[in-house]
This record gives structure tokens, C-alpha cells and sequence, in this order.
């Protein structure tokens, strides 16, 4: 620690790494909700959030395991799930545009974030993200992974077995999330 009296102690958010105070400025100065993003491996929730004098006011949130709701059968961590839950908050919502806060994470091509970016674009949310970033439709829809788990079904049963467990488990075919996630897209769009 300094022993100059110009010292200036940092936050204890700051210093323990959880908040980034000048990104924060950045979002509360544009005067537009921030859509905030949190995911871990098995969930992702998207928040309304207004910046309000006596502290942040949380407008809505949506989770992915929501969409077990609008019948999706499959894993809410992986990126189908992310793209669904986008479009689902962007519709259910009021909000028309917004400005994405991911705090500390950086957001990667074609990775679960850009999905959920994706999703709230189609969704019909304003908001100012490169197209470059999205995944491919194959890899939102869930054909590369259904391609992928009826490719192995046939060379190694043993392996298909041990990768698709969970999914097996709950009696629930990997070669059908395509049709599943058009079910479900569907059911969300369908609504007002």
C-alpha cells in the first residue's frame, strides 16, 4: 500500500475483481436499459435492468430453465438453449432496445453469449452487436449435434452411450433436438 497522502483506496468490488466501474459508467451513461447477461454451465438468465438513484431496479428476467415451459426436452447450458432463451425474453418483454452488459465476460464467435445476442436481435430487441459474431444456424438449430450423435450411434455405441447420457436417461433422442428446438421456436414467436 502507497504511503502518499494522494493514496486513493479502490472499491471492494473493484479490488476483488467483480465489477468493472468504468464499463458500468459507460452502460448508465447511454440512458437506455441494460440487458444484462449471466450464464454458467448448466443455466443462462437475462435481466431488464434500470439504473434508478436508490440502486439498480430489475425489470424482468428470464432463465433458460423457462423453456422447459414452452416444452424444450434438452440441456439448458448448451447453445440452442442460450439462442431460445434471447428470443423468448426479447418477445416477452416491452422493451425495444437496449444495451448488453456482460460484465467481466468477453464475448467469443460463435459461442453461447453471441447465440443469446442472436436471439434477441430475431426477437426483435434493438441492439448494437456485430452479425459477425453469430453462430451458424446449424449449430443453433442443434444439427451438428444431432449429425454428430447419429454419426456415433452408428461407428461407437459405447461412446454415443457415455456422451449422450443425460439425454438417454430422460428418454430423450440427441437426433431429435432439431425437431424440438423448431417446436419450441415456434411456440415462442407464436405468442404476443
Amino acid at each position: 500500500m502507497s504511503t502518499s497522502r494522494t493514496y486513493t483506496v479502490p472499491y471492494n468490488r473493484k479490488k476483488q475483481g467483480r465489477t468493472n466501474y468504468k464499463k458500468r459508467l459507460e452502460y448508465l451513461k447511454s440512458h437506455r436499459p441494460r440487458i444484462v447477461i449471466r450464464s454458467s454451465n448448466n443455466n443462462l438468465m437475462i435481466q431488464a435492468v434500470k439504473y434508478e438513484l436508490d440502486g439498480d431496479k430489475v425489470m424482468s428476467t428470464i432463465k433458460a430453465t423457462d423453456l422447459k415451459e414452452y416444452g424444450w426436452q434438452y440441456a439448458t447450458g448448451n447453445l440452442s438453449a442460450a439462442y431460445l432463451t434471447g428470443l423468448l425474453f426479447a418477445k416477452k418483454n416491452k422493451i425495444k432496445d437496449g444495451i448488453v452488459d456482460l460484465g467481466l465476460h468477453s464475448i467469443t464467435k460463435g459461442a453461447r453469449l453471441a447465440a443469446t445476442i442472436k436471439g434477441l436481435k430475431d426477437g426483435g430487441l434493438e441492439i448494437n452487436y456485430d452479425d459477425k459474431i453469430d453462430p451458424s444456424e446449424d449449430k443453433i438449430s442443434g444439427k451438428t449435434t444431432a449429425d454428430y450423435a447419429h454419426k456415433l450411434s452408428k461407428d461407437d455405441e459405447e461412446m454415443y452411450n457415455k456422451q449422450f447420457s443425460k439425454y438417454l436417461k430422460n428418454k430423450v433422442k440427441p437426433e431429435d433436438i432439431v425437431k424440438n428446438f423448431s417446436q419450441v421456436k415456434t411456440k415462442i414467436l407464436g405468442e404476443k
